[in-house]
Formats: structure tokens, sequence, C-alpha cells
């Protein structure tokens, strides 16, 4: 069992940034994918984000050049580092991680509004 817990939501205006984290619990993170999700009232759940226990990232093509995904496997940490928020980037944002099985973390909620 892997426990998942994110932080660092919030209410930040258009063209701010905030920068989620998300700690996963075990021994193993280093070899845990990490993946960063979200969903907006009435639509899909989405990928935002993910990186791989050997530190390969990718991005969905609507945050590429605003968002930027790393992991501190010493603190058993992902992060989220968003810069140029809009207001379709609001969501609530989950935080995967991937150790034979997915575990999802309750997700943190990040409003872009003036």
């Amino acid at each position: 069992q892997v426990l998942v817990v994110e932080s660092g939501g919030g209410l930040v205006q258009p063209g701010g940034s905030l920068r989620l984290s998300c700690a996963a619990s075990g021994s193993m993170f280093r070899f845990y994918d990490m993946g960063w999700y979200r969903q907006a009232p009435g639509k899909q759940r989405e990928l935002v984000s993910a990186i791989t226990g050997g530190g390969y990232s990718n991005y969905a093509d609507s945050v590429k050049g605003r968002f930027t995904i790393s992991r501190d496997n010493a603190k058993n940490t992902v992060y989220l580092q968003m810069n140029s928020l809009k207001p379709e980037d609001a969501a609530v944002y989950y935080c995967k991680a991937t150790w034979t099985y997915d575990y999802w973390g309750q997700g943190t909620q990040v409003t872009v509004s003036s």
C-alpha cells in the first residue's frame, strides 16, 4: 500500500504561479512512476504531466512550456511547478503513484481567478 498526499493548491490570479507537491510513502519511491492529473467540473480526468522512476517526463500539450514536473527521491516527493496559469487550468489536481498498482491521492484544488 502506497499513501499519496497532495498539497499546494489554492487561489491564484491568471498569470500567477503555484507549486504542487505530492508525497508518496514507501522505500521504493525512486522506482515509482508518478503522474499529475486534473479534473475540472463536468470534465474527465486528464493527464497533466508524468515522470518515470528514471526521470523521464512528459506533458499534456496544453501545459507544455508552462508546467514543470520534478521529483526529489530523498524526500519521496514529486512537484508540479505551474507558471502562467490560465482560468482553464482550474481543477482538482490529483497525484498518482504507480508501483505495480496505481495509488491516488485525494486531490488538491487549484482555482485561477481574478
